[in-house]
């Protein structure tokens, strides 16, 4: 009898700690998941930068980047393909209409840039804007070369185009020789040609091309927080009214507008706003 009762308390232990550990693992469960991200190219450093640091404070967690374009990813929010929208410009009225919300993350400078055997290094805003206007069009009119100006863009709907032609007021004027899907491309194609001019956010900037001073003012963190330089735009994560982020999803947006991420954004080259 009693090796019967033995046997009988040994089994319900036993079925108390599977149900105690069957407790748990739904709490252990709600830590994973997958945060997607789809939008401006612009903004990879500083979300691969704020997507690592958020995965190693939140084990089994990840995340995905679809580096498509501004235009692109504030569409693939509004249409539910991703959690959260990267824009590189502020929202639009009839976006903010159709039940978009944007929150600035970061500010970030447009660099304007050259090759770096280019003997240019200052142009004023008016300058760079006649140039694209294809007003000025040889590189000795600027104190350079007697050469032919390369005008390199972006595509449209590029939120660094959009900043870029609304700060230098060249909206739907400026004569591209070539139109660009990325940060990246324009920064490539500029490094390959020392007659050409190209525009790319700061926080994307490498050693292979030029950056210009505008009217005396260098594109640093500094002169973007303290306006100075003042071709500049916002870094803005985009999100639906009305949908709410999953558990990760939310964890990552909150993570990334708090003072936490401040020293991860600095770093990738852009200006927190928090």
């Amino acid at each position: 009898m009693k090796k019967i009762i033995s046997i009988v308390i040994a089994a319900a232990c036993a079925l108390a700690l599977f149900v105690g550990c069957s407790a748990k693992a739904p709490e252990a469960a709600a830590e994973d998941g997958n945060v997607s991200l789809d939008g401006s190219t612009s903004m990879e450093k500083v979300i691969g930068s704020l997507g690592e640091s958020f995965i190693n404070s939140n084990p089994g967690t990840s995340y995905t980047y679809n580096p498509t374009g501004s235009g692109s990813g504030i569409k693939a929010v509004s249409e539910g393909t991703c959690d959260i929208g990267l824009s590189s410009r502020n929202l639009k009225d009839d976006e903010k209409a159709s039940g978009l919300t944007g929150t600035v993350l970061a500010l970030d400078g447009i660099a304007v840039i050259v090759n770096p055997n280019n003997p240019v290094s200052d142009l004023s805003v008016e300058q760079i804007a006649s140039i694209y206007k294809g007003e000025i069009t040889n590189w000795k009119d600027v104190g350079g070369n007697d050469a032919e100006i390369v005008l390199i863009g972006r595509e449209a709907g590029s939120g660094t185009r959009d900043g870029f032609e609304s700060i230098t007021g060249t909206n739907d004027a400026c004569k591209y020789r070539q139109e660009l899907t990325s940060t990246g491309d324009v920064i490539t194609t500029v490094s390959q040609n020392p007659d050409a001019i190209g525009y790319a956010s700061l926080a994307s900037l490498k050693d292979n091309v030029k950056a210009l001073t505008v009217g005396g003012i260098a594109p640093t963190e500094e002169t973007v927080k303290d306006g100075s330089y003042v071709i500049q735009r916002p870094f803005v994560l985009v999100t639906k009214d009305g949908v709410e982020l999953s558990e990760t999803a939310k964890k990552f947006f909150d993570y990334a507008t708090s003072s936490q991420a401040a020293e991860v954004i600095t770093a990738a080259g852009a200006v927190p706003v928090n």
